[in-house]
């Protein structure tokens, strides 16, 4: 069963290839340059694979995470072996059960029960301990009707490893140190705009007692603003969400303007072009909701690389289409 992605939603339409033909296609040209990564994070290898993590998370010593990267794995897909953490239609099941080992044995939680929700771009927000795990919590294609769904699944028990999966979408992982409990959350721009991350602090000052002061927030790689063009209207919906919203896209043109000089462009009435296109940038609007609800500045640590710019490192739904792989990014305590 292929995700259902919201990546491509209110852009510029490509063009459509086949399964076969995009299965054929020519592998993605590696960056030249080698990974770099800004302090606070790091990208470490380990069995093959090369996983990202944020350096104060790593002074908790009873915390465990990563952010995974398409790096290793045992999945094939143009020409290459990759690190896919979702069943898709182009991958097999056992391979993806693989991938999911490895990356367990590479952040150190080869012991822990992972816990992957059916994604469905919400703001549903799940807490998971030993007494209330769901008969099928995987997202896989035998997954049953009962399967947990949401975009945000929280816990403060030892041995569970909350995950979430991405290929474009903002990846989210909150700790707090005070009460050792832990998020991960999915935003993409429908979970943006529905507040998730908000939410989800909001759900760990109720279950757990968490103070927003307290938490820190690790805000991974995701698209950039650079790669993420979205139609005018997005102005629009933000706007009516968020009174920062002007400062999300490059411009902020709902194309809903008037336009006084209407006359001078040579189109009759009710034949203008459509807007032009704007950037949305999703990282600034999912730190600037976590400032908003209490988080402080000097704790969220958000990740500069793109996972449309840097396909060598990451999978972008955006850049490869339906048969892309999905990063997973996880977290727990030990």
């Amino acid at each position: 069963m292929t995700n259902y992605c919201d990546y491509t939603c209110g852009i510029v339409p490509t063009r459509k290839t086949s399964l076969k033909s995009q299965r054929n296609r020519q592998p993605a040209a590696a960056s030249a340059r080698a990974p770099k990564v800004a302090a606070p994070w790091r990208l470490r290898k380990a069995g093959g694979l090369q996983v990202l993590e944020v350096i104060p998370f790593t002074k908790l010593p009873w915390l465990i995470h990563g952010f995974s990267t398409r790096v290793g794995g045992v999945s094939a897909l143009d020409r290459e072996k990759v690190l896919n953490l979702s069943f898709m239609e182009w991958d097999k099941r056992e391979n993806v059960l693989e991938n999911r080992r490895l990356l367990q044995a590479a952040v150190g939680a080869k012991d822990s029960q992972l816990i992957v929700m059916r994604q469905i771009h919400s703001d549903v927000v799940h807490p998971f301990g030993r007494g209330i795990l769901r008969s099928a919590q995987d997202d896989g294609p035998e997954a049953k009707p009962q399967a947990c769904k949401g975009d945000a699944a929280i816990t403060e028990e030892a041995g569970l490893l909350v995950a979430t999966q991405t290929a474009d979408c903002v990846p989210i992982l909150l700790v707090d140190p005070k009460e050792r409990a832990v998020a991960a959350i999915h935003a993409g721009w429908r979970g943006t705009l529905a507040r998730i991350a908000q939410k989800t602090v909001g759900r760990m000052q109720m279950e757990f007692g968490s103070k927003p002061a307290n938490l820190l927030a690790a805000i991974g790689p995701c698209i950039g603003p650079c790669c993420y063009e979205v139609s005018a209207d997005f102005v629009t919906k933000f706007r009516a969400q968020f009174a920062d919203a002007e400062s999300y896209f490059d411009e902020a043109r709902s194309g809903e303007e008037p336009n006084p000089l209407q006359w001078m462009n040579m189109y009759p009435p009710g034949h203008q072009p459509a807007p032009k296109n704007v950037h949305l940038d999703l990282r600034k609007a999912n730190r600037s909701q976590l400032l908003a609800v209490g988080l402080r500045d000097a704790n969220i640590f958000v990740s500069d690389l793109c996972t449309g710019c840097r396909r060598d490192l990451f999978f972008s739904y955006r850049k490869e289409g339906a048969v892309s792989g999905r990063m997973m990014s996880v977290i727990g305590v030990r």
